[in-house]
């Protein structure tokens, strides 16, 4: 009731993040303006209907309040079906508030298929991929982003309510928009004895106060109101749980890893996306999209791990040192070591469950937001409460002004708190800091999505040879296959490997009237070393290393036509046929 009679008392100030929800979905796809849950809906039904041939659209799954899950797979039927591709599965906006992430899905599928049979590059990796494209994991995150009041950081939670503060109630004690601007600003009060003064560069600012030095403000955190008459404010929101430490693999509760959940799929999307995901065995490349800070991130998540086999750390290097060039200004880092440590990691989850190299790409680097035409690389200086070094605030608030024409940072406003008194409200929208405004949107999401396009390009390609043929004599022959790979990536993971996560790939020869008497790799050609396969030499494991080969002897008994068939998880089916 208290929520509902301030909002009856203040007037509604539109800002930009509002109207663009009106925005009417059209093709091709628009990224000068962020989409809404609905109108990602819309776009991918529209891509759907407009390249029936090339895409199929599901729903995987529903979330906690009923919405549903899309995903987008583009495949060339012409090429094979999807199971027999190298599968590339994109993700994105499993955080509420990571928005940006489906406008990177959303403009790599609009990319692909506006450009199937135009441009070379793109055609290619359409027509020797399997594409799973998936914009908008917490579907219901993402729509209360936009349709509540919130701040660059808040909504992140999946919708299962938690008791934060041990009344048992839950979710009662949100954030309130005390003004009505649809957004979720800071709250400080006028207090000599307070820890801050104003920043004698940007009056907006404030800098701490020195020993022995007067105050002139205290922050009081975000705007909000007792709603549930215990002494506190804000002290139970939405959850607390984390999507993207809700995986089955290397999980913790609660205690060790916040936001972890009672337990391991317990979001229901997390558990419907990890169920297509274990069922979709072809997936070798995974990106998943968030913000900020401009990063790919590859695992492990943990140091307790361990580091990867070097085969996969020689792939990851290739791919993220490239993504590096394509993407200016972002880094490739470990997860644990570079950033910060996570158990029921998402990647972790498929890197060693689904057997697929994976990386997460942390959007947006805010010192792009810049007035003087450089990124913001300055020494700290000062740090607020939050955290926000004021070089950089300074420059951001520059870049509010001059460039965006003040739509990202709302002024100083007094206001009358029924517990405080008399505060001032204001600072950086929803729709900032963690975002590019929506004039930088178009640069960012083609780069990342060539950043991905390019990992693509680099699935494995596997080719069957036999590149030797003689007569033993005596009805016997010898034959030499060669399994070569043009591509980074190799027909399987290392981890995989180290994990026997499955089988790996199988070489079989066959044929009417033959047997094959001995089979085994070929360790050298010139000097005819060979590991030979004590039983059922017919059937060699393998895996096929990226930029490189392997090669098997056979020595068959008999005549007539010859079988060799290459089966992979990962890397399709080839086969070739060959007479004796």
């Amino acid at each position: 009731m208290k929520r509902i009679l301030y909002f009856l008392t203040t007037l509604l100030i539109p800002v930009f993040s509002n109207i663009q929800a009106q925005e009417t979905v059209t093709l091709p796809l628009r990224f000068d303006h962020y989409y809404t849950y609905d109108q990602i809906v819309s776009s991918l039904k529209m891509l759907n209907k407009s390249y029936p041939e090339l895409t199929y659209l599901e729903i995987v799954g529903k979330s906690e309040e009923g919405r549903d899950i899309y995903l987008l797979t583009i495949n060339n039927k012409a090429t094979g079906v999807p199971s027999e591709k190298p599968g590339i599965y994109v993700d994105g906006n499993i955080h509420g508030n990571e928005i940006q992430a489906s406008e990177v899905c959303l403009y790599l599928a609009n990319r692909l298929l506006e450009n199937f049979g135009k441009n070379e590059k793109l055609t290619d990796v359409v027509n020797k991929n399997a594409w799973y494209i998936l914009p908008c994991v917490n579907v219901d995150g993402r729509f209360h982003f936009f349709a509540d009041p919130n701040e660059p950081s808040s909504g992140r939670s999946i919708r299962i309510p938690v008791d934060d503060d041990y009344d048992g109630l839950v979710d009662e004690d949100y954030s309130d928009d005390l003004n009505g601007d649809g957004n979720i600003s800071i709250m400080r009060k006028k207090d000599p004895f307070g820890n801050y003064k104003t920043d004698p560069e940007d009056p907006r600012l404030m800098v701490p106060v020195k020993p022995g030095e007067l105050g002139e403000w205290s922050l009081l955190g975000e705007e909000g109101i007792d709603n549930d008459d215990d002494g506190r404010i804000n002290e139970d929101a939405d959850g607390y749980v984390d999507g993207n430490r809700n995986w089955g693999y290397n999980w913790n509760p609660p205690y060790v890893q916040s936001g972890a959940g009672l337990f391991p799929f317990s979001g229901t999307g997390i558990r419907a996306i990890g169920d297509w995901l274990i069922n979709h065995p072809n997936i070798i490349m995974v990106y998943a999209f968030h913000n900020n800070g401009g990063m790919f991130l590859r695992g492990p998540a943990t140091k307790n791990a361990g580091e990867l086999p070097t085969g996969d750390v020689s792939v990851y290097n290739y791919l993220g040192k490239n993504n590096e060039q394509i993407v200016p200004g972002y880094r490739y880092l470990i997860s644990w070591k570079d950033l910060y440590p996570t158990y029921g990691d998402f990647t972790d989850f498929t890197d060693n469950l689904v057997g697929a190299y994976s990386f997460v790409g942390e959007l947006t680097a805010d010192n792009t937001e810049t007035y003087s035409g450089k990124p913001i690389n300055t020494p700290a200086t000062t740090q607020n409460l939050f955290g926000d070094d004021t070089n950089q605030e300074r420059e951001r608030l520059k870049f509010n002004d001059n460039v965006v024409q003040g739509e990202l940072y709302l002024p100083w406003k007094k206001f009358n708190h029924p517990a405080y008194g008399e505060i001032e409200i204001g600072g950086w929208v929803k729709m900032s800091t963690r975002l590019p405004h929506p004039f930088m949107l178009q640069d960012m999401v083609h780069r990342v999505s060539a950043a991905v396009i390019f990992s693509a390009g680099q699935t494995p390609m596997v080719k069957l040879e036999v590149t030797d043929k003689k007569s033993l004599g005596k009805n016997l022959y010898q034959i030499t296959v060669r399994l070569s790979n043009s591509k980074a990536m190799p027909s399987m993971t290392y981890q995989s490997l180290k994990n026997n996560l499955y089988p790996k790939d199988i070489l079989k020869v066959s044929g009417e009237g033959i047997k094959v008497i001995s089979g085994g790799l070929l360790t050298n050609q010139y000097n005819n070393q060979v590991v030979f396969k004590e039983t059922k030499p017919e059937i060699q494991f393998c895996q096929v290393p990226g930029l490189g080969k392997t090669e098997y002897r056979f020595v068959i008994s008999g005549k007539g036509k010859i079988n060799i068939e290459y089966n992979s998880r990962k890397a399709g089916k080839k086969s070739a046929q060959i007479d004796l």
